[in-house]
C-alpha cells in the first residue's frame, strides 16, 4: 500500500510539472501569435514590412488603430524641440490631427493627446523616419516633393504658433531647437 501512496503521488506531481509546463509554452505561443496578428495589422495599415520597424512602433505604443498619428509625429518632435509645448501649439497640432480625420475618442487621438501632455519617447523620431522612408521610397519626384513640402509646412506652422520671443511675435519666430528637428526631418526625405 504505501508503494502504491508514493506512486500516486509521483504521478500527480508529473502531473502537475507538465501542466504546468504546457500551460506556460501555450501562453508563449499565444503571446507570439498575437505579436504576429498585431504586426500584421500595422504593416497592413502602415505599409512597413521590416519586422524590426514593425516591433519598435508596438514597442512606441503604435498599433493599426493609432498609425494615423505617427503622421503627426513630426508636428509634436517640432513642438517639443525647446522641451515645452504651448498651448498654441497645441491648439495648431489638433487643429492638424481633426483636418486628417483623427477622430476624439479613437485611439489615434488617444495617442496624439498623451504625445501633447508628455513629450513622445526617442524612438518616435526614428519610427516616423522609417514611416516616411517607407512610404516615399516608390513615390515619384514630384510627389515626394509634395508631401515634404506638406509635412514640413505644418511643422513649421506649429513651430511659428507659439510666436517668436515671449509670444509676442517679435523676433525669430522660430527657435534654434524647433529649426534643427526641422531639418532633421526634411532630411528623412532623401535628396
Amino acid at each position: 500500500m504505501p508503494d502504491k501512496l508514493f506512486e500516486d503521488r509521483r504521478a500527480a506531481l508529473e502531473e502537475a510539472f507538465f501542466a504546468r509546463h504546457n500551460q506556460e509554452l501555450l501562453n508563449r505561443l499565444r503571446a507570439q501569435d498575437q505579436q504576429a496578428t498585431e504586426e500584421g495589422a500595422l504593416a497592413a495599415a502602415s505599409g512597413i514590412t521590416d519586422p524590426a520597424v514593425l516591433k519598435q512602433l508596438l514597442g512606441l505604443g503604435i498599433s493599426a488603430a493609432s498609425v494615423a498619428a505617427l503622421a503627426l509625429a513630426p508636428l509634436v518632435l517640432v513642438a517639443w524641440a525647446d522641451g515645452a509645448m504651448s498651448k498654441e501649439e497645441q491648439a495648431a497640432i489638433l487643429s492638424a490631427a481633426h483636418k486628417r480625420g483623427i477622430q476624439p475618442g479613437g485611439p489615434g487621438h488617444a495617442l496624439l493627446e498623451h504625445w501633447l501632455a508628455e513629450a513622445p519617447p526617442p524612438g518616435i523620431a526614428q519610427a516616423w523616419k522609417a514611416y516616411i522612408q517607407v512610404l516615399t521610397a516608390a513615390m515619384p519626384e514630384a510627389e515626394r516633393h509634395a508631401l515634404r513640402e506638406a509635412v514640413l509646412g505644418q511643422a513649421e506652422q506649429v513651430a511659428d504658433a507659439a510666436g517668436g520671443f515671449l509670444g509676442l511675435g517679435v523676433g525669430n519666430r522660430v527657435s534654434a531647437a524647433e529649426r534643427a528637428v526641422l531639418h532633421d526631418l526634411a532630411a528623412a526625405f532623401g535628396a
